[in-house]
């Protein structure tokens, strides 16, 4: 036999594998099908379940047609919500009364699919997608109760379902525009509320990326604070409302500190300092309280804690404390406010054991620079309430306290 021939079994039968041929989508006679499983069970979304269940279906192909019958109560045209040729059920989401009560069932119905068929909740994010893109083709009410759904989806923590799925489609300019989306995601808001605290909604807003966006759902021309203040206050969402009063006082905060942190590290004249604070302040609207507070932690997170040993880190921080004194003496303008900013240094000392024994020379610093005066000193060594490493602080500071009554005494 030749080297170039190769060897075979006589009578045998080659044979060839068959291609697997793909069956063709039929969509349509699938939506039929689940349409008839409702007809035929009234709408009873328990029977439709077990139904569903029992069937052999083909919902790994046809999971949006699925829920778009779940939505709308029949089969739509690609790519849209409108209506498409074939059977229709009365007993969809969009068909139901606009109440919670009503919509919860069908939360629940999908719940159950969704564990039993986990695959398919792809196939809900895709439609869902499609119906919030799509809000102007539904009518108000229809809107309201979509809204409903959503709401009590997240409550009910629907498996799986991502918040982005839900906020993402809705910042489409056209919608937002005409004012669809703020009315859907107000509506969204009390219904979550019912059943949900703030913090939830919050934790929720927070995984779609909405937490500091929340102006977004206003049309262009009414994204203000005072708008949301306004329109919020009118749907009775008091708490969305302190809270988001809340975020903006704290971006301000930041915005005066990030300020004020740049010019100190810039070596800026403390002139100029002092009217970049002031200025802030007026803008913003901010408490005499915070400001203290704020650039009391600016001097100190400029200081250079790199010094050989503690004395070195002692008197960076004192020089710091001399050279701004003037910034902290213009704000410090109250006896509650010099108060402050003893708490603030107490706190900062108690939380870092490189400066607890500098506690004592930072106040008398404070002092010989005007910022503090005597009564404040002596009113938080007796009555101080701030018990944060109050006991061991107060004794580093008897020796000047001490010092303080004598002179009083001798004048």
């Amino acid at each position: 036999m030749s080297s170039k021939e190769k060897p075979t079994l006589g009578g045998t039968r080659i044979k060839t594998r068959k291609r697997n041929i793909a069956a063709p989508l039929d969509p349509a006679a699938f939506a039929d099908a689940v349409v008839q499983i409702y007809l035929d069970n009234a709408g009873d979304l328990e029977l439709v379940a077990k139904s569903i269940e029992s069937c052999d279906l083909n919902f790994s192909r046809y999971g949006d047609t699925f829920f778009e019958v779940v939505f709308t109560g029949g089969r739509t045209q690609p790519g849209t919500v409108k209506p498409d040729e074939g059977e229709r059920h009365p007993y969809s989401v969009i068909e139901c009364e606009p109440r919670r009560e009503v919509i919860l069932p069908s939360v629940i119905y999908v719940q159950k699919i969704l564990r039993r068929k986990p695959f398919l909740i792809k196939n809900l994010e895709n439609v869902m997608r499609r119906v919030l893109q799509c809000l102007e083709l539904f009518e108000e009410n229809e809107r309201k109760k979509l809204a409903i759904f959503t709401a009590l989806a997240f409550s009910q923590k629907l498996s799986g379902l991502p918040p982005e799925t839900v906020f993402e489609p809705l910042l489409k300019d056209n919608l937002v525009g005409k004012g669809l989306v703020l009315s859907f995601i107000t509506d969204f808001f009390k219904e979550y509320l019912v059943d949900n605290s703030l913090d939830d909604l919050i934790s929720v807003l927070k995984r779609g990326k909405m937490e500091d966006n929340l102006l977004e759902f206003f049309p262009s021309a009414k994204r203000t604070p005072e708008a949301f203040f306004e329109h919020f206050t009118k749907a009775e969402l008091l708490p969305l409302v302190e809270y988001h009063e809340k975020k903006i006082f704290e971006v301000k905060l930041k915005e005066m500190k990030s300020a004020v942190t740049t010019q100190i590290a810039e070596e800026a004249d403390i002139s100029e300092v002092i009217e970049t604070v002031k200025q802030q302040v007026k803008d913003a609207k901010l408490p005499d309280i915070e400001v203290v507070g704020i650039l009391w932690d600016v001097l100190m997170d400029a200081v250079q804690w790199s010094g050989k040993n503690q004395q070195q880190n002692a008197n960076s921080a004192l020089r710091q404390v001399k050279a701004w004194a003037q910034l902290l003496n213009t704000f410090c303008t109250s006896g509650k406010l010099e108060l402050e900013l003893i708490y603030k240094v107490q706190v900062q000392c108690y939380e870092d054991a490189k400066l607890m024994k500098l506690f004592p020379e930072i106040i008398r610093s404070l002092y010989d620079q005007d910022v503090l005066a005597e009564d404040t000193i002596l009113h938080w060594f007796r009555k101080g309430t701030n018990p944060k490493g109050r006991q061991a602080l107060v004794k580093s500071l008897e020796p000047f306290v001490k010092w303080l009554e004598e002179a009083e005494e001798e004048e």
